[in-house]
């Protein structure tokens, strides 16, 4: 990118994160009902924090923080900083106010954007790539400020809407399972200048059978007879670990549904809706997607598995419902005359991998190599994006990842199984 290039991405995505938080209250950007949801305010100030942590004091001599001590409220996770608030204790402030936080955010754009005119050639390409990873790190927490306003108008016993959408009355295409060669493959992202993160490589050789991957999204109607038949009851389909969770938390069902006189109704962010037997299910942990699989007879695709399918079908973002399109919500799949529908877009999916490095990867020096490598263990690899990921942000090769019992993400899966 050129300057002018990196000025316009810079501030199309900060402006996106406002964007998101438009439609809420003062109320609303405090609020923090669990450890893993993180109120509005503080993502707000988490993704500002980053640019004046790793980028404005390096290519700026005469930079000063805008207040001393926010490191200490809006470091997340990085020792290289030093000490910082409890992750469960991000809701207890009431101060920095939101119009404070707001005003943070623009004195850091204004810095930024004077750095983007004013860093010497010399320098140009080192900054130029530090800041497109803050963006994507912004555009992570963009993610995230979707998921936690879910989690937040969730817990609130008016159940608000946070945005009006039309639900979709189609009906979803028969599942059906493609059939892919397995062989020596490779995998990985490819060494070049688009932006990519770390645990995306580096490229590499790896072996898969011959499988059969579904053609689309295990949907609500379908996790429903599992319900029904007990499956939430029956030890037989769980991990080990699923089943203690099983029991100690009590589920019986996906994050978000609630049944009333009968009927099953489902939480989204135009409020409690009726739940649409066609749409993807979404909010299940791993130990839920595996257990349904196992019920099913069939089992979760490895990352090898879901990668090598998504090129060899020639799979896009542009088909994909993404937090461009401001559904905010997975939608029924079409038929696009594609073997595989949805690879990308409406629900993380759930492989059988755990998250561990690619053969020959070495973790970045310094704060940066905290960002990703430090978390290669107990958790399991996701792939595809969701209806909170911006459709820029997603690629084929990229790892997400989560511990096997979290939900409050939109998380869903689609199953595979031997050829």
């Amino acid at each position: 990118m050129n300057r002018e290039q990196l000025k316009q991405y810079y501030i199309s995505v900060r402006k996106q994160s406002e964007e998101i938080c438009q439609p809420l209250v003062t109320e609303d950007y405090v609020v923090q009902p669990i450890t893993d949801v993180s109120p509005p305010k503080w993502h707000l100030g988490h993704t500002c924090w980053f640019f004046e942590a790793l980028v404005l004091p390096t290519y700026n001599p005469h930079f000063k923080v805008y207040h001393e001590k926010y490191a200490f409220i809006f470091n997340s996770y990085y020792n290289t900083f030093g000490t910082r608030i409890a992750r469960a204790n991000r809701g207890t402030l009431s101060r920095p106010t939101v119009e404070q936080i707001y005003a943070y955010r623009h004195a850091t754009d204004d810095a930024m954007c004077d750095l983007i005119d004013k860093v010497s050639d010399a320098q140009w390409d080192e900054f130029a790539a530090i800041t497109v990873l803050g963006l994507n790190h912004e555009q992570q927490h963009q993610e995230l400020l979707v998921t936690d306003i879910k989690y937040i108008f969730a817990s609130n016993p008016l159940l608000p809407v946070y945005r009006e959408r039309n639900s979709n009355g189609s009906v979803a295409p028969a599942s059906q399972f493609v059939e892919f060669e397995g062989g020596l493959i490779e995998i990985g992202h490819e060494t070049n200048d688009e932006f990519a993160w770390d645990n995306e490589g580096p490229r590499h050789k790896t072996y898969i059978e011959d499988f059969k991957l579904q053609n689309r999204l295990v949907t609500n109607g379908e996790f429903l007879e599992f319900i029904e038949a007990g499956g939430y009851h029956d030890f037989r389909f769980w991990l080990s670990d699923g089943w203690d969770v099983v029991q100690a938390e009590g589920w019986e069902h996906p994050q978000y549904w609630i049944q009333q006189d009968g009927e099953w109704f489902i939480m989204t962010l135009n409020g409690l809706q009726p739940l649409n037997p066609h749409e993807p299910v979404v909010h299940v942990s791993h130990y839920e997607a595996d257990a349904y699989a196992s019920w099913a007879g069939k089992r979760l695709p490895t990352e090898a598995e879901w990668e090598h399918a998504a090129v060899t079908s020639g799979v896009t973002a542009d088909e994909g419902n993404f937090l461009d399109d401001g559904c905010y919500h997975p939608t029924v799949a079409k038929d696009t005359g594609k073997p595989l529908l949805q690879m990308l877009g409406d629900v993380w999916e759930w492989t059988n991998s755990g998250y561990l490095p690619y053969p020959g990867y070495k973790q970045n020096e310094g704060a940066l190599g905290e960002y990703n490598g430090k978390f290669m263990n107990n958790q399991m690899v996701l792939r595809g994006g969701s209806v909170a990921t911006p459709r820029n942000h997603i690629r084929i090769t990229y790892r997400n990842f989560f511990q096997s019992d979290k939900r409050w993400q939109f998380k869903g899966f689609r199953l595979a199984e031997d050829a």
